[in-house]
């Protein structure tokens, strides 16, 4: 193509205002405001452009660009943080925001939009403090002297290492300097707070005698970090919560004790392995810290429990403010740490918990419902058959515990799968899924009724188009 072809063919494209008149962007651009609808014009004109000079044999017509507009449209007006339906049966999906909310914290979230009480004494009518709102619950629930939240478990670790160990030692066993979500590492952790970190043991063992030899007079505390996301195995050893709660208080040295999942209280069967914040507590430890959007199942929140001394530094601390939690994070906390008062009402109004103990005839009969609706309306184009498979805990927690069940399992005849699985995440509301042996596993255990409704819907429309 000559230099006068090229012109001629670049000249040949709609305006943008004839663009804007044309349909479908017509119809798009009316509910939108006026620039964007024209940026919208603007890059589609500029790709079809980009096409000319790369050599297309083919000129893009005005109502190709403007259904590429109306696209491009409707993609800048969606909101980039959205609801999406969970399918793949990893409960705490860190990648889908953890834990889904309890109705009573919706409410709560709700209430705390407008005004609120947030740090002011209603009794008193002056100034109060935010975390009178959970710290008396907190203390209920583990049994600590005191207790305050931030925004998340990290923080709440950072804070007690600034506040209680800044430019002191802190001992801790090799085998628990661990690596948590997005590349944040303990030993980090340690330095960027101001403390000094002392290994010690090995990285599957680690004795009572190897914490006594290196307490000393620089040490500030001894610290546990759980090691949620994996398990060490075989030729172990560790010190328990109590041992290193009793040899602390022998050379007058702090605890520092980083849970990770928030597990309030001792539990029989699969949540066995997980320690608990209650236990902690028993033993000694001056501060207990866990994430308030694992298994606790609220909101992303850092807890802190402990003793009076020791929570009080940390809440005097100038990071305490940087890290402080938010109105409507501390609305949804309070509401869920009600709920946990009533281990029973915890069960069924927690989804994390809900999920996590779903019993089997719930399972099958969601999966049966989805295949049904399935099968029915995409006839042979997928094999549609229920099978068994396995979930996760996720959020780093009980990584060697396997929620098995029943799932729905969908292999096209006519479309790779891993089309299907990028057409349903694009469809309203996005659905989330696995691909497993040439399949697209749909799990109920992370869905309601109503989402694997979703779930359903976004297959036949992707299975159609």
């Amino acid at each position: 193509m000559d230099g006068t072809e090229l012109a001629e063919r670049l000249r040949s494209l709609p305006s943008v205002d004839e663009l804007l008149r044309t349909e479908p962007l017509r119809s798009a651009a009316a509910e939108a405001p006026r620039g964007i609808a024209v940026s919208a014009a603007r890059a589609a004109i500029e790709r079809g452009r980009d096409e000319i000079r790369a050599g297309g044999n083919g000129l893009p017509s005005a109502s190709e660009l403007a259904r590429r507009a109306a696209d491009g449209l409707e993609r800048s007006l969606r909101p980039s943080l959205r609801r999406v339906v969970n399918a793949t049966g990893i409960v705490v999906h860190t990648n889908l925001g953890r834990a889904p909310l309890a109705q009573g914290a919706l409410k709560a979230v709700e209430d705390a939009t407008g005004y609120s009480n947030l740090e002011y004494d209603l009794e008193r009518g002056e100034r109060g403090t935010r975390h009178a709102h959970v710290e008396q619950l907190i203390c209920e629930l583990t049994g600590a002297e005191a207790a305050l939240a931030v925004n998340n478990n990290a923080a709440a670790v950072m804070l007690a290492l600034a506040a209680l160990a800044r430019g002191c030692d802190v001992v801790i066993s090799r085998g628990q300097l661990v690596e948590i979500g997005g590349s944040f590492r303990v030993p980090e952790i340690l330095s960027a707070s101001g403390a000094r970190l002392v290994e010690v043991g090995t990285t599957n063992r680690t004795r009572r005698s190897d914490y006594e030899r290196a307490i000393g007079a620089e040490t500030a505390a001894l610290m546990r970090v759980h090691a949620s996301n994996f398990r060490t195995v075989g030729f172990t050893q560790e010190v328990t919560i109590e041992e290193l709660g009793a040899l602390a208080r022998e050379h007058a040295k702090l605890v520092i004790d980083d849970l990770g999942s928030g597990v309030l209280e001792d539990s029989a069967g699969a949540l066995a392995d997980e320690p608990s914040a209650r236990r902690s507590i028993r033993a000694g430890a001056d501060v207990v810290c866990f994430s308030g959007d694992k298994l606790l199942g609220g909101p992303q929140a850092g807890i802190v429990a402990g003793r009076t001394d020791a929570v009080e530094r940390m809440r005097s601390h100038p990071v305490a403010r940087a890290v402080r939690i938010d109105k409507l994070s501390l609305a949804a906390l309070e509401a869920t740490l009600r709920i946990h008062r009533e281990p029973e009402r915890a069960l069924r109004e927690l989804p994390v918990l809900r999920m996590f103990h779903a019993p089997e005839h719930e399972l099958v009969e969601r999966a049966g419902g989805l295949r049904d609706r399935l099968r029915d309306a995409i006839g042979e184009s997928a094999a549609v058959e229920i099978e068994r498979a396995s979930g996760r805990v996720g959020g780093g927690a009980l990584p060697l515990l396997e929620l098995e069940g029943p799932v729905v399992t969908v292999r096209p005849r006519s479309l790779p799968v891993d089309a299907l699985q990028r057409s349903i995440r694009a469809h309203d509301p996005p659905v989330i899924a696995r691909l497993h042996d040439d399949a697209l596993i749909l799990d109920p255990r992370t869905m309601t009724d109503a989402e694997a409704g979703s779930a359903a819907a976004a297959v036949v429309a992707a299975l159609r188009s």
